[in-house]
């Protein structure tokens, strides 16, 4: 038996454990409990673990059991979680992750989080440094056919990889058929995850997005973030962003200064209990 909290940053759901709880195969264990018709369902699981680095540690498996680096909404869930469980028994502290150490800060009221900030670090644009097959500098609004459609796509690392494709209105048809072609392209060495977006004004977007391991899902923070800059290197929007999501909503700001970009957001608890990690 497992205990488990099930969360949600804006509509992007995750399991949250306790690393001391079980310290099995988290790779076999993500794919069996974020099933959402035979587990308890979510698109990735989080395990907390002692860092000799940070404050402490975050493993993010995807929903179909293969290792993310980062999470933008799920570090929001784990930032909570790990404070409300007195496993950090601070409002600002710091992440260990696959995408590097990660700060936080709990904004509370009456005792309760309401609203996590990330620094989310730099955005990585050099062709070199980041999974793709493509000899340029960077990867900025290049024309790629996927099946019979031709789109103007950028490539960045925003902690994990992400495709950005810009439409004049968002298409959910276009997301779902394109989407999972775009995630495994060859041209992207570590697969990507594939951002739609809309520019709404200088300070608002929409965007929906095809999660790499997690299918189409309500949100994605990383994802959000890629975005922003890229829309911003493209000269769409200024450093400000309100960010909609299918989920809701998240605040973006591009600190050029300091070279950092923070995420304002909330993360929510939807459920606690026990997990019967057991077949059948």
């Amino acid at each position: 038996m497992i205990k488990f909290s099930k969360m949600h940053g804006v509509g992007n759901d995750f399991i949250l454990i306790d690393g001391h709880d079980y310290l099995g195969d988290y790779n076999a264990l993500a794919k069996k409990i974020c099933d959402r018709h035979f587990g308890i369902g979510a698109d990735g699981l989080m395990i907390s673990k002692e860092s000799i680095n940070a404050d402490i540690k975050m493993i993010y498996i995807n929903s179909d059991g293969s290792t993310g680096e980062m999470c933008g909404n799920g570090i929001r869930c784990f930032s909570k979680f790990v404070y409300k469980n007195r496993l950090v028994l601070k409002d600002e502290f710091s992440i260990e992750t696959l995408a590097g150490i990660k700060k936080v800060k709990l904004f509370i009221e009456d005792a309760e989080v309401v609203k996590i900030k990330v620094s989310m670090g730099e955005v990585i644009d050099e062709s070199k440094l980041i999974p793709i097959d493509y000899s340029g500098k960077t990867f900025y609004d290049k024309e790629i056919k996927i099946l019979d459609k031709t789109f103007r796509l950028s490539f960045v690392l925003s902690g994990v990889p992400h495709a950005v494709i810009f439409l004049e209105k968002l298409d959910k048809e276009i997301l779902l058929k394109y989407g999972p072609e775009i995630e495994k392209n060859e041209i992207f060495t570590n697969n990507t995850n594939v951002n739609f977006v809309e520019v709404i004004g200088r300070n608002q977007m929409k965007i929906d997005t095809w999660e790499r391991g997690a299918g189409n899902t309500l949100a994605c923070g990383t994802g959000a973030v890629a975005c922003v800059y890229v829309a911003n290197k493209l000269g769409f929007i200024d450093n400000e962003v309100n960010v909609s999501l299918p989920g809701g909503e998240l605040s973006i700001i591009l600190d050029f200064e300091n070279n950092e970009i923070y995420m304002y957001g909330p993360a929510s608890t939807i459920a606690e209990g026990v997990y019967n990690n057991t077949e059948g």
